[in-house]
């Protein structure tokens, strides 16, 4: 671990910012960019190369990023992280802004991640195997609630799906 990642997990302890409570403060205990990232390349609109970065977050070992947003997003090919997430609106709609808790059996919280940092439709979480509940929060503050098996190896797609 980086010393300058430690003292600042050290600060947000003792000012309380980190806390187990998925309405808590949107930055608590909120992944800091990994300095990895996932680059797209695609053809904008005036025909020339353009690239976007997506950055790649980290919570102790769990990294995950958020995309889907454009057809370039859509399109692109993602590392094959073991578990994907899918937020959806009515019958069609995605949605974005989306902050979501991730708990395992004991009730211990694996991650949080504020809603600014799903940017797109699509969470990919690189989540060890085993069985988590896992709380997808709109901005409204409704919640869908899911039970979800992640094995070794492969990739699970898990869709959260409110009405309109």
């Amino acid at each position: 671990m980086r010393p300058f990642r430690f003292g600042w997990i050290l600060f947000l302890a003792l000012a309380g910012l980190i806390t187990a409570d998925p309405f808590a403060r949107a930055d608590a205990a909120q992944g800091s960019p990994s300095g990895d990232g996932i680059e797209l390349e695609y053809t904008s609109e005036d025909g020339t190369t353009a690239k976007t970065m997506l950055p790649i977050y980290r919570v102790g070992a769990v990294q995950y990023f958020s995309a889907g947003t454009g057809v370039e997003e859509r399109s692109a090919q993602y590392p094959p992280f073991p578990l994907k997430l899918v937020f959806l609106a009515g019958p069609r709609g995605y949605l974005s802004q989306v902050a979501v808790t991730i708990k395992d059996t004991k009730g211990a919280v694996n991650l949080l991640v504020p809603g600014d940092q799903v940017t797109g439709p699509w969470l990919f979480v690189d989540l060890p195997a085993g069985t988590y509940e896992i709380t997808a929060i709109r901005r409204d503050r409704s919640e869908v609630k899911q039970k979800v098996e992640v094995g070794a190896g492969g990739s699970r797609t898990v869709h959260f799906r409110w009405k309109e």
